[in-house]
């Protein structure tokens, strides 16, 4: 018997998505064959992956003439593809997905990863939140089958669009730590001796990194590891750089999962300090917190409400309700001052990593996909 194939839609170039590999391995793990669909830069680093992957090159990178390239072009490939299911990754992949799945009578799950129409690009550009807004008015009240990363954003979209929306943690694998062992990093020979904090993700607005950056010239103690990619990256390596920062502040750019993996065991302190600019960061839960308790890292992170739950749940580090740099410095001077207290975050976050991982989860995927598929036949 043929497996069952499946086409999962991003609009990144798959290197560094945790959330859509774990996926894949799942569907691959319970009789699917999983194909993978991005856009590739020119900077995009080579994937090899167990299951089959397409990344697409476009005229366009960013901007609505991005957007509506990508989806012509994943729309028409959608079209001729053998496909028995498609799974839509955030709503900027779901137009050309509902589309094709219309023409086709092929059915669709949809994951979205965020609430992408308050993120804080869109927030303060409102004719293009519109825009999207109406996207998602448009097609979600006939969606059937859609998942989201916490229960505080599935209650947003079943409130809005009267549709059940379930939810699939975005947490680590239980068996990663094969992958970290065939791997050895290197860390700044400036940063020996010294408390490592580490932030992990995109490098956009309102993530506290600028603030962070800011309190580091009163951390002589402490150096900073920034691991990731995104719009503002060359504005804080100036940051870093007028402020004389470069033997405290390391920038990795992007790395693959199984080198990030690494990098994150080796730090002391994981910070996830994202700012209050609309819905979809104040509801947050980002991976890279799960990443930190799988570590055993404690935390340092924003007062907004989903993340400061989990924190206090869990116990494994501190909450900020300031972003000004004298308070941060004096935030993280504080976690590492009472050792037994440190050692009790990281034993907690240990413990309670067995709960938060992807193992636990994945039956809420493959158990979608499969209701997806039998009411179709």
């Amino acid at each position: 018997m043929s497996l069952k194939r499946v086409i999962s839609t991003v609009t990144n170039d798959l290197v560094g998505d945790q959330r859509i590999h774990k996926a894949a391995m799942s569907l691959l793990k319970a009789g699917w064959s999983p194909e993978l669909v991005g856009r590739r830069f020119k900077s995009s680093e080579p994937v090899s992956r167990e299951y089959k992957t397409r990344r697409f090159r476009l005229l366009f990178n960013k901007g609505p003439l991005f957007y509506a390239c990508y989806n012509i072009r994943l729309f028409c490939y959608l079209l001729v593809v053998r496909a028995d299911l498609f799974l839509a990754n955030d709503l900027d992949t779901l137009p050309a997905v509902w589309m094709a799945s219309k023409l086709r009578k092929i059915p669709y799950v949809f994951d979205s990863h965020e609430y992408f129409t308050e993120v804080p690009e869109l927030v303060n550009r409102r004719a293009v939140q519109k825009i999207w807004k109406s996207i998602e008015r448009r097609i979600l009240p006939g969606t059937k089958y859609m998942l989201t990363v916490n229960e505080e954003i599935a209650h947003l979209f079943e409130k809005e669009y009267d549709i059940k929306v379930r939810v699939l943690l975005n947490v680590p694998n239980v068996s990663r730590g094969e992958a970290v062992q065939e791997f050895q990093g290197q860390i700044p020979g400036s940063f020996e001796g010294k408390t490592l904090i580490l932030y992990q993700g995109a490098i956009n607005k309102g993530r506290g990194l600028e603030n962070m950056i800011d309190a580091m010239p009163k951390l002589s103690a402490y150096a900073l590891l920034v691991i990731g990619g995104g719009d503002i990256l060359d504005i804080l390596r100036k940051q870093v750089a007028d402020l004389n920062l470069k033997e405290t502040v390391h920038f990795t750019g992007r790395l693959p999962m199984e080198e990030l993996l690494w990098y994150t065991q080796q730090a002391d302190i994981g910070i996830s300090l994202e700012q209050d600019l609309g819905l979809n960061y104040r509801l947050a839960l980002p991976n890279k917190l799960f990443d930190y308790m799988h570590a055993g890292l404690p935390v340092l992170v924003s007062d907004l409400p989903v993340m400061s739950q989990l924190v206090n749940e869990v116990g494994f580090g501190m909450i900020s309700n300031k972003f000004d740099p004298d308070y941060l410095a004096e935030k993280i001077g504080a976690m590492t001052a009472d050792q037994e207290r440190y050692k009790g975050w990281c034993d907690a976050a240990l413990k309670w990593s067995a709960k938060y991982t992807w193992e636990s989860q994945e039956l809420v995927l493959t158990g979608i996909c499969e209701e997806a598929l039998n009411n179709r036949l």
